[in-house]
Formats: structure tokens, sequence, C-alpha cells
């Protein structure tokens, strides 16, 4: 995000909080900017598994009686989340599996 003084005497609280990430988790080698490997760090964190992530969200907004499972029922209601989705290969996992 770009913030621009125009005057103000004081930044917004959002820009303060950007710039104490900036120093305290992005600027890893503290020079004052972001290198090619602390970016991409950022973008691609490496303890963060994108695939689970992306399956514990089609499970909590596709699972209406909250067990824990998936019924055909609810993954038909939310078709839309899982063809949409990478974790179903954008829907063709759904025609491949007879369980679903």
């Amino acid at each position: 995000d770009m913030y621009s003084h125009d005057g103000d005497a004081d930044e917004p609280e959002w820009v303060k909080t950007e710039r104490e990430q900036f120093v305290e988790f992005r600027d890893k080698n503290r020079d004052g900017k972001m290198d090619k490997e602390e970016t991409k760090d950022w973008i691609l964190p490496s303890d963060y598994d994108h695939a689970e992530a992306e399956a514990r969200h089609l499970v909590y907004e596709s699972d209406q009686n909250k067990d824990g499972k998936l019924s055909k029922e609810e993954i038909v209601e939310k078709y839309d989340l899982f063809v949409g989705s990478q974790a179903t290969d954008f829907g063709e996992a759904l025609v491949r599996h007879d369980e679903f």
C-alpha cells in the first residue's frame, strides 16, 4: 500500500502497523528494503500450507451441519465453491471420483 502524507501531521494506524510489520518481519536483513528472497518469503511463506488452508476453507464454507464431514448434498449445495477451487483442480476432481 502506498501512503502520501499530503499535509497530514498524523499517520493512519494502518500505516504504523504496516511499518512495524516491515521492520519486525519482512526486512530480515535490516537494510531498509525488501530483496528478492524477502519478497518471496512474504508472498509464499514456507510455513504456510496452501493446500491445507484451501481444504479447511472448503469444509468450513460447505459443512452446513458442522459435523466436520462433507456429505454429497453439502458439496452439491456449494458446487460453485468447489468448481472454483484449486484444491479440486477447478472441479475436475469432482468428475474423477465416484464418491462425488
